[in-house]
This record gives structure tokens, C-alpha cells and sequence, in this order.
């Protein structure tokens, strides 16, 4: 697979070259933070930033998406049709993911695109994003993407491992996605074998600063953790506000809405959209019914179902680890300091 060394410079001209080929995301400053941009000339992006935000899954999975559009006018030939709109699946790369952020959309794949169901506005735009990501030689204190099946490093989910190297980038093409991402890149130079093997030593005395036991998840009795006796001190606090997860790279939570609208602007149910939105298990109407009936109207019952989820229902379905891959953005984003690191040694370490 090829190899390029790049000046930090060069790089830039590099990315920037891409857009030619390419939709290119980009992370970049707004306000106090860093979040994933479309790279225009408007746009200055940043790849000394340790973590945006938010993660970059509305690259693949949009906040607000059109799925289908309708006419009531009864003179349109299309009256009364549910068509699918037009949906954009032209070549994209999200540059500057980091290893779990690329990690997470594997997690996610499971539930978008499996044997039993194939959501293909996700697949389709899924197939379509070159994942170049970059390594993390300082993690932030909250990471703890060693503990859950990923790491500084890893590269499971990219398609081209860039290392910083202090005075120029090294990147590594790790599929045929990466080496079409490489080839369109200009302004790099092979990289010779001295520089991988500096890119691997830097990179394997590097660790996540937090850890999370996960050893015991997988045979504990779920009935057990449901019942258990933290849940209610642990949600005491929780504001049910959503940040944890719209924070999270790997929840999927939708809600799907019609919304109608005339020519001029104004509602009057002529023509219409259908939407797909993100959605929180954490907000009270998420489960509420029809007839008036919520499931789980209570808070604790939310935080509950947020955690199992998580760290249990899918731990004990998929048997691949657990749906969480260690960003540690939702400790930053709870503004009551509720810490995901905590719930795992309570639900791992539980004996009833």
C-alpha cells in the first residue's frame, strides 16, 4: 500500500486539492470549539485540533434529511405519490477523523446495514466517504478508546492513517479507498522506511489516559443490572437535555416527521416533505404513544435504557464489545457531570 510524507504545508495544499475530486470535510474552529465543516474558501481548517464537538457522523447520517416529498395538488401529474428526493451519494472525505470517530461508524453499521435491513441513504453514503483519519499522539484526559476496541491508532474504519510527526504528516493508504485518496493528493513524496518505522514507535508508546473495565459486562444477568440499585442515584441529577447524545459518534436515534408547506411558504398541506431527524432516548416524548401511554415517562428510566443500550443489550446481542467507543465527549458535553466511565464499573463490577 502507499505510503506519502508530506510538510505540514504541503499537506494543507494537499487537502485543499482534494476538493477537486472530492466533497471534503474538514474540522474547523467555531466560536470556543472545533467542529466537522465542509471545506469551502470560507472555511480554515485545523488539523492540530485534538477533538471537534460534536463527531463527524452527520457526514454519513445528516441531523435533518429529506427522505420522501409529496404533492396534494390535485394539477400536479405526481399527485398524491410519496417520491424519495434527490440524495447526493457523490465521492466525499472526512478528513481529520479520528481513530474512534471512524471506529464508531463500524458500531453503527450493524444497525443501518444488515442481513435483515438495508437503510440505503446511510449505506449509500457510507460507500461513498474516504475516511482519512489522524492519529492521536496526546488524547485528551476523558479518552478511553483502549479500554472498548479502539485506540490512538487503530485503524479499523479508515481508509488512510496520517501520523504527526511534529515537521510533516506521514500517511498511510490502507485499502483501495486510500490509495484513490493518496493519488488525488499532491505535493507529498513516498515515504521512506525510516519514517513509517518512526510513525510506528511514536505511535506505540501511545495510550488513552482513562480506562474502563469491560470484562464482566457480557455475563452479567441483564435482569440483575436492570434492577440494580444505582440507577436511581446515579440519574438524580440528569436534566434529560440530549447533549450526551447528540455528543455520541455512535447513537443512531431517529424520529420521522411530515412537514407541509404551500409554494409561497405558508402550511396549507399542498405539498410536503417527509424528515428524518435525530432523535434522543433521552427526551420524554421519544416513547410516547398514541393513545398517551410512555413506556418509560420516568427520568431514571431514560438514563437506564441510555446505559443498557449501551453497554449491555448490545454487548449481549452483537457480541462484538459494547456500543460506546471511548471519545469521552459525552463527560464533557453533561452539564451535571454525569461520567460515562462511572456507569461502566458500576454495571461491570455489579454484584447483586
Amino acid at each position: 500500500m502507499t505510503s506519502k510524507r508530506f510538510t505540514k504545508e504541503a499537506w494543507g495544499k494537499a487537502v485543499e486539492g482534494l476538493r477537486e475530486s472530492y466533497k471534503v470535510w474538514v474540522p474547523a474552529k467555531e466560536g470556543a470549539h472545533h467542529f466537522f465543516k465542509e471545506y469551502t474558501d470560507d472555511i480554515t481548517p485545523d488539523f492540530e485540533a485534538t477533538k471537534t464537538r460534536m463527531s463527524p457522523k452527520h457526514t454519513v447520517f445528516p441531523q435533518s434529511e429529506r427522505m420522501f416529498e409529496y404533492s396534494l395538488e390535485s394539477s400536479d401529474a405526481d399527485a398524491n405519490i410519496m417520491k424519495d428526493t434527490p440524495k447526493d451519494y457523490s465521492p466525499q472525505a472526512v478528513v481529520g477523523v479520528r481513530p474512534c470517530d471512524a471506529y464508531s461508524f463500524n458500531l453503527v453499521k450493524i444497525n443501518f446495514d444488515n442481513k435483515e435491513y438495508r437503510d440505503p441513504w446511510w449505506a449509500n453514503r457510507y460507500e461513498s466517504t474516504t475516511f482519512i483519519g489522524m492519529g492521536c499522539n496526546e488524547p485528551c484526559s476523558t479518552c478511553f478508546c483502549d479500554s472498548v476496541g479502539s485506540g490512538p491508532f487503530d485503524e479499523k474504519g479508515l481508509d488512510v492513517l496520517v501520523y504527526d510527526m511534529g515537521d510533516a504528516y506521514v500517511a498511510k493508504a490502507l485499502n483501495e479507498k486510500g490509495e484513490k485518496a493518496l493519488a488525488a493528493m499532491n505535493g507529498g513524496q513516498d515515504a521512506a522506511e525510516a519514517d513509517l518505522t518512526a510513525a510506528a514507535d511514536m505511535a506505540a508508546k501511545v495510550e488513552a489516559p482513562s480506562k474502563v473495565p469491560t470484562d464482566k459486562l457480557r455475563s452479567q444477568k441483564l435482569n440483575d443490572l436492570y434492577d440494580a440499585d444505582f440507577w436511581d442515584e446515579l440519574a438524580s441529577g440528569c436534566l434529560n437535555c440530549g447533549a450526551c447524545t447528540f455528543a455520541c459518534p455512535t447513537c443512531w436515534c431517529f424520529d420521522i416527521q411530515d412537514e407541509s408547506w404551500n409554494r409561497e411558504g405558508e402550511v396549507r398541506k399542498r405539498q410536503g416533505d417527509r424528515i428524518r431527524n435525530w432523535d434522543s432516548c433521552m427526551f420524554p416524548l421519544f416513547t410516547l404513544h398514541a393513545s398517551g401511554h410512555n413506556p418509560r415517562g420516568l427520568k431514571v428510566q431514560r438514563v437506564r435504557q441510555r446505559f443498557m443500550h449501551k453497554l449491555k443489550y448490545y454487548v449481549d446481542k452483537y457480541d462484538g464489545g459494547t456500543l460506546c467507543v471511548g471519545c469521552g465527549r459525552c463527560v464533557e458535553a453533561c452539564p451535571v457531570n454525569i461520567d460515562i466511565r462511572q456507569v461502566f464499573e458500576l454495571m461491570n463490577d455489579f454484584s447483586k
